[in-house]
């Protein structure tokens, strides 16, 4: 896939620039904007809660033995093993994460030189992006419950294991 033109999207910028948009659409923009900046906050928090998540899920393999949580892999594999797969789902959650934070406003602006229709085609594009980021981060945040509730039951395991 080539990567498009920044060129066409400014000369379609300057032809509805040159045409003064009506305060509705400003207002209808102003609105996208408000809530695209709403779903990056949230995009950007839940990526550092699965970042704090995936760090806390690795501690029964990475910390020292002997420690409540401990898991020597050659001695217990199966939980070791269950307890780097819960993590998958946050992992998951993750990469829906960075492909919302990715998503652009891209839209076709090929045959059309009316300044209305522009700016009809600008806002469908940003409506369609924050679709996009919507239901992404929707399915991140059931992903990341899920790998959270899939590591309280590893580490539960773990303990009982141990207290046993």
């Amino acid at each position: 896939m080539a990567f498009p033109s920044f060129r066409s999207r400014l000369r379609a910028f300057k032809t509805m620039r040159g045409d003064p948009p009506d305060a509705g659409f400003l207002a209808d923009l102003e609105y996208l904007e408000n809530r695209d900046l709403d779903l990056s906050v949230r995009l950007g928090a839940m990526l550092a809660f699965n970042a704090l998540l995936i760090t806390i899920g690795t501690h029964p393999v990475s910390a020292s033995p002997g420690a409540p949580l401990s898991l020597d892999a050659a001695t217990h594999p199966a939980l070791t093993l269950a307890s780097l797969a819960a993590l998958l789902p946050v992992v998951v959650s993750c990469v829906l994460i960075l492909k919302a934070l990715l998503e652009g406003e891209e839209f076709e602006s090929e045959g059309l030189a009316n300044g209305d229709a522009l700016r009809q085609r600008l806002l469908a594009a940003f409506v369609h992006s924050i679709d996009i980021q919507a239901r992404n981060l929707t399915h991140a945040i059931r992903l990341t419950m899920a790998g959270g509730f899939l590591t309280a039951l590893v580490w539960t395991a773990i303990l009982i294991g141990k207290m046993t």
